[in-house]
């Protein structure tokens, strides 16, 4: 493969003057199964490359251990990329943002209570540098000195916006070096924050959605000489629950492009495919309010969540066609879709009653986080014991993210983070009557010190304003549910339970899953975790992805957290619905 350097004038690669034209997919928001058809769509946009975060908490779910199978198989999508004639550029963290939780970074770090992320905290460097000791052989046969793809590999992310410590990120690019990564090195932030997140030998580049050449500008004060590069050309936008759909009109995206590709700029583009955060990856935002974002990551991107072109595929090709040789196939056509129609959930499962299928209790004289417990994404069960009868006001120090309160059994109500809630009446009817509390991880922060974001209930549990003891804090990361007991639904549920139904497939194809008149929880289909619903919105559907299903009998789980609806169907339908576009 061509190897790419770095002139006072631009790119070259072999020796001739390279535009890298990029586009981000993300390989863990994709199904493996259709990644060589996206990739053969970036190319048939006219992109030359293509661009990956790498989530340092999938591939390391566990200190000590390192995972690179199935959907988080780097290698074989980096195959893939060559083998559509695409180079790569490899964003491997630590921090990723990326509206991921956590920013990638994984949980059981949080366990330290006063460990200090993206920073010379020892302990955290350790845990980089054992990361990067598992990964980078992994990358090293596909870098373009080996004959790989891989023409760049970037330093952090958007640290500008974080710190300002240079000798951390001169840790990060000599543990690179150090792991035989021998291409160029690059980071990136946004303009006013270059001067803070570059680091002195290694290429700046720059993020923004509009106004290339003023920041273009600012790009060129802060670095004289060498290539001009966005590594994040905004050209949609992510989704947060109770929100609106974010979309911007293609022309004017278009226009953008053109104006940023007219100063001879390289671009990535910021989205070319988001696709999906699958499970319960989604990250969350928090200025002063916490704020989750939901399943889809469709982006508005030049591909929608299903892969199929949209309006700014064409629009943008178009522009490209202006500044370099674009395919002359023709725009991909729209994948085939299946309406199934309604598919009724028969048997149930409550959560509460069968917990102890789940996982296993912990006890401890207050409630224990999540990152104590071990656990990453789901939920945990709190329970104790009330001491006396009667009405009761119950104090929370810190929820994180969501709580819903029951007496014996019984919902009591529910405190929410991204409403700043902390207390709740409550009325025991009698002695020893059972709290139950259960604590939704609904995404960790991605962006900003909120990174330092452990989930369950955090701090001092007050009962009547004296701290309430002896609990049991269970576990319910929710990734295998074989040893629910179904049965068929008989019974007026009032709280939340699994419900769970089968249906046929002919042929499988791509599909979206409605949850009309169901409030909020999850979705298994298959056992594959879909994702997140919530009817607060913007988004009413969730995308299902063809590999998902089978020919012959499928099964579809889902985990309703208000139960007490009538809702005993959902419906699959050839169309997606990710909500309104204005609020």
């Amino acid at each position: 493969m061509p190897l790419l350097q770095i002139d006072d004038e631009g790119f070259t690669l072999d020796g001739e003057p390279f535009r890298l034209l990029s586009g981000g997919l993300h390989y863990f928001r994709v199904h493996p199964d259709q990644w060589a058809d996206r990739l053969r769509k970036t190319r048939l946009m006219g992109l030359n490359t293509v661009e990956t975060y790498v989530p340092w908490n999938l591939h390391q779910p566990r200190p000590g251990e390192f995972t690179a199978e199935g959907g988080l198989d780097l290698d074989a999508f980096l195959d893939l990329a060559a083998a559509e004639g695409l180079h790569v550029l490899v964003r491997p963290g630590p921090y990723i943002c990326a509206e991921w939780e956590g920013g990638g970074l994984p949980s059981w770090l949080l366990a330290d209570p006063d460990i200090r992320l993206r920073s010379r905290d020892p302990r955290f460097l350790a845990a980089v540098d054992d990361y990067f000791a598992r990964l980078l052989p992994l990358l090293e046969r596909h870098l373009a000195t080996r004959g790989g793809p891989v023409l760049a590999v970037q330093v952090e992310n958007e640290y500008g916006a974080y710190g300002e410590d240079t000798a951390y990120l001169e840790h990060l690019a000599d543990t690179l070096r150090r792991g035989g990564v021998d291409v160029p090195l690059f980071t990136c932030d946004q303009p006013a924050d270059l001067a803070r997140g570059r680091l002195p030998g290694v290429l700046a580049t720059a993020n923004f959605g509009s106004r290339s050449v003023e920041n273009l500008a600012a790009l060129r004060a802060e670095q004289p000489t060498g290539p001009l590069m966005c590594t994040e050309f905004w050209i949609g936008w992510f989704d947060r629950w109770g929100s609106h759909h974010v979309v911007r009109e293609p022309g004017r995206a278009a226009q953008e492009l053109d104006e940023l590709l007219a100063t001879g700029a390289s671009v990535n583009f910021y989205m070319f495919h988001g696709g999906t955060n699958f499970g319960f990856t989604n990250g969350a935002n928090e200025k002063t309010t916490y704020r989750p974002t939901v399943t889809s990551y469709d982006y508005d991107a030049p591909l929608d969540e299903a892969g199929d072109p949209t309006e700014k595929f064409t629009a943008f090709r178009d522009v490209i066609a202006k500044y370099a040789p674009v395919p002359a196939d023709p725009v991909p056509r729209p994948g085939p879709k299946l309406g199934l129609g309604a598919v009724a959930l028969t048997e149930r499962v409550a959560l509460l009653e069968h917990a102890d299928a789940l996982g296993a209790a912990v006890g401890s004289p207050r409630p224990l986080t999540m990152e104590q417990l071990g656990q990453d994404f789901g939920f945990v069960l709190y329970e104790a014991a009330l001491p006396v009868a009667g009405p009761h006001l119950l104090e929370v120090e810190q929820v994180r993210d969501r709580a819903q309160v029951f007496v014996d059994g019984l919902p009591v109500g529910v405190l929410e983070r991204e409403s700043h809630e902390h207390a709740l009446a409550l009325a025991a009817p009698r002695r020893g009557s059972v709290l139950s509390v259960l604590v939704e991880n609904q995404g960790r922060v991605n962006y900003g010190p909120g990174i330092h974001d452990r989930k369950g209930l955090l701090g001092e549990v007050l009962l009547d304003g004296e701290p309430l003891t002896s609990w049991t804090n269970r576990p319910l990361p929710l990734t295998d549910l074989a040893a629910l007991p179904f049965a068929t639904d008989t019974t007026t549920s009032v709280g939340p339970a699994f419900r769970r139904g089968s249906f046929h497939v002919d042929t499988p194809a791509d599909t979206f899953l409605h949850l009309d008149g169901w409030t909020k929880g999850s979705v298994w289909i298959n056992e594959f975790a879909l994702g997140r619903y919530w009817s607060r919105g913007p988004q009413r559907s969730l995308y299902v992805p063809a590999p998902v299903l089978r020919t012959g009998a499928n099964t579809i789980v889902v985990l309703e957290l208000h139960a007490g609806h009538r809702a005993r169907t959902v419906e699959f339908r050839e169309t997606a619905d990710l909500g309104p576009t204005e609020e």
